[in-house]
């Protein structure tokens, strides 16, 4: 998980060392944006820009494609189209915006749950808070396991701009979850 800007936020899934890679890459885009333009380049430019150099590496053989499938958030108050923004780009440059996503091993169970959950509404009810406890809810019921504070990484994008939690407010999350049941 890395800020790419103070408001977008990446989770890449796939080889660590690409997830690096592509995230350096990302903060060099969006600072080069920021200094010709003026203003912070906007999550959706950001994840077109980055799946168009994902795609660049299926055009040589001498190019080795990038393993890593990337993921953008960022909650936008600026557009005419505000709200929260989540973008997926795979590594042969395909990008899709959506309202929940999942990648790795158990993405299509992840992927059937999330549309079940979201069938009758778009968003989560309540504030970033409610929503890190739907995700972790949802991951563990996936997965089958609970989790302890240092087996999963999070990133709150609001507002104020994306931060990626503590392990200390990771461990509240799952107190509070262990108290609702």
């Amino acid at each position: 998980m890395f800020k790419i800007t103070p408001s977008i936020g990446l989770v890449a899934t796939g080889s660590i060392a690409d997830a690096r890679a592509q995230a350096l890459r990302a903060r060099s885009e969006a600072a080069e944006f920021r200094y010709q333009y003026g203003y912070e380049m906007p999550v959706e430019s950001l994840a077109k820009r980055m799946a168009n150099l994902s795609q660049l590496y299926t055009q040589r053989a001498y190019m080795r494609p990038l393993g890593v499938a990337l993921t953008f958030c960022q909650v936008d108050v600026e557009d005419d189209d505000k709200g929260p923004k989540l973008f997926k780009c795979d590594p042969a440059g395909y990008y899709t915006g959506v309202k929940a996503v999942a990648t790795g091993p158990k993405q299509q169970e992840a992927t059937t749950y999330l549309e079940k959950k979201f069938k009758k509404t778009d968003h989560v009810k309540g504030d970033w808070k409610e929503t890190v406890e739907f995700a972790i809810i949802s991951l563990s019921s996936i997965l089958g396991t609970d989790f302890r504070k240092n087996d999963i990484e999070i990133g709150v994008a609001t507002a104020e701009g994306f931060r990626i939690l503590s392990a200390d407010e990771i461990d509240e999350r799952l107190v509070s979850i262990a108290e609702q049941d």
